[in-house]
């Protein structure tokens, strides 16, 4: 909204679905002066085959892990309190749908 003429102006996300979807499962959260930079990563362990004794000598001859960074997003203080409001929003609805549907099959935590 442009607080000096008083009206709101919509939002419309152009092209959202050409955009491409990652899996993230790493996180990086660090901040400096009035920035919040969240660094997402996608982490993929390595395959370990064989037979036990295969498998033990695999895990062996590792040495790390590598993450893939998948983007680098800064945010000012305000809007970091808008992304967790809005990931607990997201997060209860999802609970409340998967609470509802294990109620429906019948079973339930």
């Amino acid at each position: 909204m442009d607080e000096n003429e008083g009206r709101n102006v919509p939002l419309v996300w152009e092209n959202l679905d050409s955009v491409p979807v990652f899996f993230a499962n790493q996180f990086i959260i660090q901040h400096y002066q009035d920035e919040f930079i969240l660094t997402v990563g996608q982490m993929v362990l390595p395959p370990i085959l064989g037979d036990e004794q295969a498998r033990e000598a695999q895990l062996q001859e590792i040495d790390r892990v590598s993450v893939k960074p998948l983007a680098r997003i800064a945010f000012t203080r305000a809007r970091l309190v808008e992304l967790v409001a809005a990931l607990e929003g997201q997060k209860e609805k999802y609970d409340r749908i998967q609470q509802a549907r294990d109620e429906e099959m019948g079973g339930g935590v």
